[in-house]
């Protein structure tokens, strides 16, 4: 049993192969937190929580002024019974009053992992995999139960939590926040790493010492975001890439979150997070129930390398679902920057022939093919062939390509309407809005309305009606604008806070859907690139486009960012023109390609302007791409040099039984009397004997990664350098 549970003291323990996890029942059937860390074999109680008198903590026994809740470390903390902090829920009765009691009043065990009713969440193969315990939780004034779900991958070091609401009385209640975890920490000797950043500069990593007060990231924006991740970690003091104490969080959620740090008046530590309870609330009817979305935990002291590893072999074979889940990703290239708006059938056929030339495998016609949309102003909602660029439709232009040799894939943007478009004058209500209020536009578009069940199901047949008809194996579906006049004309007054998430739950309804339908068709999500790269998304889409920055240089960053939580094979990377259409920047070809072939490669560009000899050197990385692709995409990655803290980057790829490796090393700008330096490799068998197969040279692998190879010094920007090193047998 990986969840050991001590029935007298009512103390359970989950222990996994590196990590424990403690909790137990005190004083009238609290839940409180005890340790979480590296294993122990058993738990004794050596670190006894000291019950003891603060001044402006009460006390929920009068008699009892040593006990408070303001000062224990709490599972699953309220708010309103002598506890001030961050509360992890809060429920209004019909009374209007927000104070509930909780306690403790059964648990059960068992192997496997249920599914989140209407969410995504990590899952198990094999029931055998996984342990799960739930603690039920009760008020018995209002009849609720409250039960907190802990599932355990005892082999990958994970815990994952969500907590579901049960109204079993006769109350109309209200949640006014609805977390899905809570963990409190004994000391504040922390920093706090989160990922934030913009359009075309998404995942970039922010680190700070945890102060006291209130830390919070968050999205209100109907989406994850380019602008906060819905992911913290805590490390101690001189964590690195090697080692080190790793507390992570990621929440598996696609809409509006919240993730808090908090540091009490006692240097106790509180971190939090869930949906976020702005502009939230959710009815509770009797006999109703409301399931919270997964938070995914990680605790290594391996550092932020082992944690990452530890997220991406998770996500690549326990979130990650379909047949594409265990398949090498085709290389693809997409028309956007090579044409935009302006094109037609014989321009794309071209393309395409040039494509295949290379080796590429897959051709994508991105936007402007349906309605009247030659640009972004009209035609979303309108999934209709332009039969003025398409005079054949789409099936004559997806066989032309087919015929090539290639496969053939499609954008779409199901989840908008413009206002110039047949469908807004049809439904002009099926929007999000408030009536009699103004729209605020975004990108001249609107976004439906998911919360309704007729609008879910018009775009699933939209949708279905082009996948049925004609021979597609990619999608990309892209979503250009947040969540703005949040309103619903089919929702009533009082469910109206409840839009933002019965949208996100509309949306996962209709992506469960088609992706069931159309298990053949490859699903890429899209926001604007990496606005909804999220955990949520790569259950039903397993690969993300990371950014719609494709400069390399920029992409250094936003790669590395990404890498953090989130597998190489979910992030698709292109080479595309100089100069760079985002920043202006002229980067050597090699270089655009070395980058992008540290996830999904793929084009972006109108290989017909290329010369002879360009075209010769994108042939040569598709090649070597498709040579050791299944170790980009499915092996262990490493990164070496941070380009957030440097003037350069390098990181690797090191297969699973540690006989392959790929790796990179980028210099930014050339520098006057620059150092002669030496880059160490990680991740290899120190027993191992690698031959670099460009040089044919032999290296020990402690060699390779304690001594390192000397990089050749070269007076050039923008440099980008690649060796493959394979186990030589020595006889």
């Amino acid at each position: 049993m990986a969840i050991i549970i001590d029935k007298e003291k009512l103390l359970f323990h989950l222990q996994g192969s590196n990590t424990s996890y403690v909790m137990q029942v005190i004083q009238d059937g609290y839940l409180v937190h005890l340790y979480w860390g590296k294993k122990i074999q058993n738990y004794r109680g050596s670190n006894k929580i000291i019950f003891m008198d603060r001044g402006f903590s009460p006390n929920p026994d009068g008699a009892d002024r040593a006990f408070s809740l303001d000062t224990i470390p709490q599972e699953y903390p309220s708010f309103g019974n002598s506890d001030f902090r961050i509360p992890a829920y809060q429920l209004q009765l019909e009374n209007g009053s927000t104070v509930t009691d909780f306690r403790y009043k059964e648990h059960r065990v068992y192997q496997g992992k249920a599914k989140l009713k209407g969410l995504p969440s990590t899952y198990a193969e094999d029931d055998g995999e996984v342990e799960t315990l739930e603690i039920i939780l009760e008020d018995p004034l209002i009849d609720v139960k409250i039960v907190l779900s802990y599932s355990l991958y005892p082999k990958r070091d994970v815990i994952t939590r969500s907590v579901r609401f049960d109204n079993e009385g006769q109350q109309q209640l209200k949640l006014l926040r609805a977390l899905s975890a809570s963990v409190d920490f004994r000391d504040d000797e922390y920093e706090l790493i989160t990922l934030y950043g913009a359009h075309n500069n998404e995942k970039n990593i922010a680190r700070r010492k945890i102060l006291p007060g209130i830390q919070i990231v968050d999205s209100c924006r109907g989406a994850s975001s380019p602008h906060q991740a819905p992911f913290m970690a805590l490390v101690r003091e001189g964590t690195d890439e090697d080692q080190g104490e790793v507390y992570a969080f990621n929440l598996v959620y696609s809409g509006n979150f919240t993730a808090q740090t908090q540091v009490d008046s006692y240097r106790n530590t509180r971190v939090t997070m869930g949906i976020n309870p702005f502009d939230f609330t959710w009815l509770l009817g009797p006999k109703e129930s409301f399931q919270t979305p997964e938070v995914v935990m990680v605790y290594t002291e391996n550092g932020l390398g082992g944690m990452s590893r530890i997220y991406h072999e998770l996500y690549r074979n326990r979130l990650c679902r379909g047949p594409f889940r265990d398949k090498e990703r085709p290389i693809l290239i997409n028309n956007w920057e090579a044409t935009y708006f302006n094109f037609d059938a014989d321009k794309i056929e071209q393309l395409a022939k040039e494509a295949q030339s290379v080796g590429v495998e897959l051709f994508v016609l991105d936007d402007g093919w349906f309605g009247k949309r030659d640009d972004d102003n009209t035609s979303l909602g309108d999934w209709v062939v332009d039969r003025r660029k398409l005079p054949d439709g789409l099936p004559d232009l997806a066989n032309r390509i087919r015929n090539l040799g290639m496969e053939f894939g499609l954008w779409f943007e199901p989840e908008m309407v413009s206002i110039d478009s047949d469908l807004y004058r049809k439904h002009p209500d099926w929007c999000i809005h408030v009536p009699d209020r103004p729209y605020t536009l975004g990108r001249n578009q609107l976004m439906l309305d998911l919360s309704r069940k007729e609008v879910c199901e018009y775009i699933v047949k939209s949708v279905s009606d082009i996948l049925s008809n004609v021979p597609i194996t990619y999608v990309k579906w892209d979503m250009n604008r947040h969540m703005t006049d949040v309103g619903s004309v089919a929702l009533p007054p009082e469910r109206q806070r409840e839009t933002a998430h019965r949208y996100i739950l509309g949306l996962y309804s209709i992506m469960e859907e088609l992706t069931s339908k159309f298990p053949h068709v490859l699903f890429e999500s899209c926001s604007s690139g990496g606005g909804r790269f999220d955990a949520g998304m790569l259950y039903y889409m397993p690969q993300t486009w990371t950014s719609d920055n494709t400069d390399a240089i920029c992409r250094l960053k936003i790669q590395w960012g990404t890498s953090l939580v989130y597998p190489p094979i979910t992030m698709g990377a292109h080479v595309s023109t100089v100069p760079n259409h985002q920043v202006g920047r002229i980067t050597p070809l090699e270089t655009r390609g070395y980058v992008a072939m540290a996830g999904n490669l793929g084009y972006e560009l109108d290989l017909t302007t290329l010369t002879v000899e360009e075209k010769e050197v994108v042939k040569k990385q598709i090649a070597l791409y498709k040579e050791m692709r299944s170790l980009i995409q499915f092996g262990n990655f490493y990164r070496i040099i941070n380009p957030f803290d440097e003037n350069e980057a390098a990181w690797s790829f090191v297969s699973e039984d540690q006989t392959e490796m790929a790796a990179s090393y980028f210099k930014v700008l050339s520098q006057p009397a620059a150092a002669i330096k030496t880059l160490k490799f990680k991740g290899l068998n120190p027993d191992y004997i690698y031959r670099n197969i460009e040089t044919g040279e032999l290296f020990g692998g402690d060699e390779l990664m304690h001594v390192g190879i000397t990089l050749t010094r070269v007076k050039q920007d923008f440099l980008g350098l690649f060796w493959r090193f394979v186990k030589e047998d020595i006889i």
